[in-house]
């Protein structure tokens, strides 16, 4: 691999080294893939203002997610099988993401669990969670989310049912890879991901098996799995969890100005405007798309916060500019970790500071705090 310099290169490294199932699982939407696709694209159609003879020093990209510092508006977005993309991928993503000062959010669906991440990081993470139908589960998933001291909880709310993954289902994805023909000889022109498998315990869902009622191992967790989404999904649930918590709440998942304003009435602290990276609706506007309206919706009653298509830093000050006060990143981690482990997530992140920052300053700015619409040529987003 020549010099890595953009987030296009990791995506290229990581699709040689891991196995086929597992990159085809982090990088593919929902039937046709549009929204997937729009997520990128629509930020390509947003033009700058470029400003000349501005002092460019002194610039800082330091702010504020959730009234907890970061070293710039960037987290770690909640992905499931990240352990899959490399051996301990969990572990080694908050480990980079806690090194370079930005949150790290751990999934339901990790293959490390809570505690696996607690003891290998010393400051507090993010947790994801979803409502499922098992609610002695939830409860203990809670605690074991305060115990590990973390300091905010991700609720997701577009998962109740599963948008049809064409490519999961062709590739008969699971956790741990099926012994078929076909996957063993893709594993095996995988040598460095077959190797850190090897040497790691952890290859199923941490977080669920032997701590679900009756899910002790892979073929339970399956069947498990298949019906603990709670179709009867409410806000009401959503009053629940944030009482059960106790803590900061965001809410994942929201697209529509409306559910933006139950959000602000359900007590929550942030929201993410999210399409759940083109995975879920297809058809659905991509997320910059749907984040003006949001902001404009509820105003500074919650913090807003975005997540699809960021792949440069470029896409995150854009974000920035309409509103977003941060922008959680998950495909662009995963193919730094696929691609070198921890070396490749912390790679992944000073490529997006670089580009944030070089750009922050071509449109006249030396304070992320201080970038609004006006950065942005009008009538191009």
């Amino acid at each position: 691999m020549s010099v890595i310099t953009n987030i296009e290169d990791l995506r290229v490294l990581a699709q040689r080294r891991v196995p086929r199932m597992f990159y085809d699982y982090a990088d593919s939407g929902s039937w046709t893939e549009s929204t997937y696709r729009a997520n990128n694209a629509d930020f390509a159609e947003m033009k700058f203002r470029q400003r000349v003879a501005v002092n460019m020093e002194n610039r800082t990209l330091a702010t504020t997610m959730l009234g907890q510092p970061v070293s710039m508006p960037v987290a770690l977005a909640p992905t499931g099988l990240t352990g899959m993309q490399h051996a301990d991928g969990e572990i080694l993503a908050a480990k980079a993401a806690e090194k370079f000062g930005v949150p790290f959010t751990l999934s339901t669906m990790s293959i490390c669990s809570i505690e696996d991440v607690a003891a290998n990081t010393t400051k507090p993470f993010w947790f994801q969670v979803y409502v499922m139908k098992d609610r002695d589960f939830i409860n203990r998933l809670i605690d074991r989310a305060k115990a590990a001291n973390c300091s905010a909880l991700v609720l997701t709310l577009d998962l109740q049912i599963l948008g049809q993954r064409h490519k999961d289902l062709k590739n008969g994805l699971s956790a741990p890879p099926k012994l078929t023909i076909a996957n063993i000889l893709n594993m095996m022109s995988k040598p460095r991901w077959c190797l850190g498998m090897m040497n790691t315990c952890r290859r199923s869902f941490g977080n669920i098996v032997g701590h679900a009622s009756s899910v002790s191992d892979m073929s339970s967790l399956a069947s498990w799995t298949a019906q603990q989404f709670d179709l009867s999904l409410s806000w009401k649930d959503v009053e629940w969890i944030k009482q059960r918590w106790g803590g900061k709440l965001i809410l994942k998942g929201i697209m529509d100005e409306e559910d933006a304003r139950l959000a602000v009435e359900s007590g929550a602290d942030a929201l993410i405007v999210s399409n759940h990276g083109g995975r879920q609706l297809d058809g659905a506007p991509s997320s910059i798309r749907a984040l003006p309206a949001i902001v404009d919706a509820v105003g500074d009653k919650i913090e807003v916060q975005m997540d699809g298509g960021i792949r440069t830093g470029q896409d995150i000050i854009k974000a920035i500019a309409l509103g977003a006060k941060g922008v959680y990143i998950g495909r662009p981690f995963l193919y730094g970790l696929g691609a070198m482990g921890e070396a490749g997530v912390a790679k992944c992140l000073d490529i997006l500071r670089n580009e944030l920052d070089l750009t922050m300053a071509f449109c006249g700015l030396t304070d992320i705090k201080k970038v609004d619409r006006k950065i942005l040529l009008p009538g191009s987003y």
